[in-house]
Order: structure tokens, then C-alpha cells, then sequence
């Protein structure tokens, strides 16, 4: 299962400079089906275009470096999970999202439909249930009692992943819960004072992957 970035596979599509014209990045678009390029000088991560950006200008000759980029903040840093890069694909309507070091260097793309498959992987039809984040420090840790909260509400807890945020001593802990009615765990946690930063209901989640599902055949033209 991918839960990472890192973890899932980065695309091949080429990344654009502040002096490739407007024509050209048109032309890689319409040829990977894509909406958005990543624009990288010297590996340093600039920003990200988008088509509506592109096509906004008449003279298709033009630099893209002097373009105003509609997309802001979209790019994801290596070591996140997967729920912040779903999350940075829906609040940008985005074809792909740009992957990012500590230092803003550009590492490469992950496409939407990656991650569709990553997460219909990850809430797999043989395992259904529903997911929960919650972030703790490092220190409170302990799984033996995030267990049993989940055991005496009749659920148990099918796959765990921890990712720890960098520069704090905060982690962030990624329970698969195979009950996808989550109202009673949660507000379990809730009286144990832990801080859900998410919740992913079965239903909720069949939505989501309909919903990018039907605009990820949009982008390929399906």
C-alpha cells in the first residue's frame, strides 16, 4: 500500500523553464493529457502553470516566466502522506501535483491518476472500512491504547502507518479501521482527548474516487 509520496511513483512528464514559450508547453500538455507543467529552473521549483494561464494569451510565442500563475501553493513536500497530496488535487483541481524537497528543489510529478490508484488501493473492496488521522506527539504514543479504544467500539484496526512532521515532535498516525460506520471511534478519541485531524468514511471515500475518477477520463479524453 502507498501511503507515502515517496512511495508513489513519480511521472516522466518534462518539466518547463521560465523560457519555454507558450506554444510549446500547449503542445506537452495536449501530449501526456495534461492540464498543468511544473515550472523548474535549475532544479529549483518555481510554480505551477496551468492551461487556462496558457491559453489567456494570444501571442503563443511568449515566454511562460512572465505569465501570472493562478495555482498557488500546490506543490507537496517529499515526505508527506498521501492525504496531503489528495487533498492539495481537490482544493486545486489539479492533473498532477509537483513534489517538492525541504529546500523547494524539484524532486518530480505525481499524477492524479497515481494517486487514484494509490488510494482505491489503500481502501481496497476486500477491506472496506474507513480511515482516521490523528496527531499526537511522539512521546504519547502508544498503539496498545488506540487499540483498545478501537477494540471496545467494535472495530479493529486492519493497517497502521506512522509519519512524523518534520521539525516538531509531532506525529501523525493513519489508522484503516475496518468498520466504515466511524461515529463511535471517534468520539471514543474524542473523550481520550486525541486530536483527529481527519476522518475518511467508506462512503465519503467511494465519492471522492468517483468524483476524480470521472475527471482524471475527462483530462484523457475518455
Amino acid at each position: 500500500m502507498s501511503i507515502f509520496v515517496f512511495d508513489i511513483p513519480k511521472s516522466a512528464i518534462p518539466c518547463v523553464k521560465t523560457g519555454t514559450s507558450i506554444d510549446e508547453a500547449l503542445k506537452i500538455m495536449e501530449y501526456y493529457k495534461i492540464t498543468h507543467l511544473p515550472i523548474v529552473n535549475n532544479e529549483d521549483y518555481l510554480g505551477l502553470i496551468s492551461e487556462d494561464d496558457l491559453l489567456c494569451n494570444e501571442d503563443t510565442m511568449q515566454p511562460i516566466g512572465g505569465l501570472r500563475l493562478t495555482v498557488q501553493g500546490a506543490e507537496v513536500e517529499e515526505n508527506a502522506n498521501i492525504f496531503d497530496i489528495m487533498n492539495s488535487i481537490y482544493q486545486n483541481n489539479l492533473s498532477l501535483v509537483p513534489i517538492v524537497d525541504e529546500k523547494k528543489r524539484f524532486v518530480g510529478v505525481v499524477l492524479a491518476l497515481s494517486v487514484l490508484h494509490a488510494i482505491s488501493d489503500l481502501l481496497s473492496v476486500n477491506n472496506p472500512g474507513g480511515i482516521i488521522i490523528l496527531e499526537m506527539n511522539v512521546v504519547d504514543y502508544s498503539l496498545t491504547q488506540i487499540s483498545n479504544i478501537v477494540e471496545a467500539n467494535e472495530s479493529s484496526i486492519i493497517t497502521s502507518f506512522i509519519h512524523t512532521v518534520p521539525n516538531t515532535t509531532l506525529m501523525r498516525l493513519v489508522l484503516k479501521i475496518n468498520n466504515p460506520d466511524l461515529g463511535s471511534v471517534l468520539q471514543a478519541f474524542e473523550r481520550y482527548d486525541y486530536n483527529v485531524i481527519a476522518s475518511f468514511g467508506q462512503d465519503m471515500m467511494d465519492d471522492i474516487i468517483k468524483d476524480r475518477y470521472e475527471m482524471l477520463m475527462r483530462y484523457l479524453n475518455l
